[in-house]
């Protein structure tokens, strides 16, 4: 089958790219991890390349039979995910280098806040010098992973007659724990500056919004009632977990997060009472996580059949988790701020 190569470009404020896919026999599949059905974007690359788009939120691609995935993640893991499997992806929201797995969001690899005008067909001296993903293989085949035999063979020749004494071992040990806590700290403020703050940031400006233009009177008189009461939370919790609205919500956190600084300012105020605040966070957060259920499957290397059966059965079961766990949380919250 004739397949056409794309070339892919930054959209206004994106990052990364610009990306050359080349489609093959063996690698050509379009994964759109969306939770919306296949994205258009997704849509439009499989028609230029004329290769088949794939729902990878009810269908399994093993990793090697990927050409690119699609993402709309606002900053978390999932943007991260199939760059560090080295495997062209294509993020719809203008997302840069963040999140937990940012150092391996690189512009060879990752690009964002893309459209469909950022989209093109590519030439053929760009498709001859285009770079293949890896999607884990080894890109220098003297760097191909050994055997454990082989392994402890070269660390033995290397140690022989290199017998070290306990002032050497107490120091090696001291230094590799100062290391590793010297890591975190590192990654710790590097996720803080890049992902919390702009996020706290974001929470304020909506809520000063929200203050100025009276807007809170309207929430408050709206949600207040569904909020103090158990049937109203059990509404929210089975609307928040149906299982086509839920992966929907649940890119970022961001729906959750901001609806539940909502919520923790009613209650402040005193239109909910304080009993229902862990109730209200178990309702407000059944969605979370569903959009990243067929991405969390294909890191424990899930097998497609596997992953195939198990979203929609992770959707569907928050149908059923979701109400209960709202439900314990009101039975422990009974005499907590009495």
């Amino acid at each position: 089958m004739a397949y056409q190569a794309v070339t892919i470009k930054a959209g206004k404020g994106g990052f990364g790219g610009p990306l050359t896919l080349v489609p093959t026999d063996t690698r050509n599949k379009v994964v759109s991890i969306t939770g919306g059905g296949i994205h258009p974007i997704a849509a439009k690359i499989a028609e230029m390349t004329g290769c088949p788009a794939v729902d990878g939120f009810s269908t399994g691609v093993p990793d090697n039979e990927i050409m690119v995935a699609i993402v709309d993640c606002g900053g978390t893991a999932r943007c991260g995910v199939y760059p560090k499997k080295r495997i062209f992806t294509v993020n719809v929201l203008p997302v840069g280098q963040t999140g937990p797995l940012a150092r391996f969001i690189t512009p060879d690899i990752y690009v964002s806040a893309v459209d469909e005008s950022c989209i093109s067909l590519a030439d053929a001296s760009a498709a001859a010098v285009a770079p293949k993903p890896s999607a884990g293989t080894p890109t220098n085949p003297a760097s191909a992973p050994k055997t454990k035999a082989q392994a402890k063979e070269e660390v033995a020749k290397m140690n022989e007659g290199k017998e070290k004494n306990l002032a050497t071992r107490i120091g090696i040990a001291i230094g590799g724990v100062v290391n590793k806590f010297y890591a975190a700290g590192r990654e710790t403020i590097d996720i803080t500056v890049k992902t919390i703050l702009p996020f706290m940031a974001f929470v304020s400006m909506i809520l000063g919004i929200i203050s100025a233009s009276g807007a809170g009177d309207v929430i408050a008189n709206t949600i207040s009632p569904i909020a103090s009461t158990l049937p109203g939370m059990l509404i929210v919790s089975f609307i928040c977990a149906i299982p086509f609205i839920s992966p929907v919500l649940g890119p970022g956190a961001v729906i959750a997060q901001v609806v539940g600084t909502l919520l923790g300012v009613q209650i402040g105020l005193g239109n909910i009472p304080p009993q229902y605040a862990l109730p209200a966070l178990f309702a407000i957060d059944a969605q979370v996580g569903c959009d990243f259920i067929p991405v969390g499957m294909s890191l424990g290397e899930a097998e497609p059949e596997t992953i195939e059966l198990g979203v929609p059965a992770i959707l569907y079961s928050r149908v059923i988790t979701g109400p209960i766990a709202v439900l314990i949380a009101y039975v422990f919250s009974i005499g907590l701020y009495s």
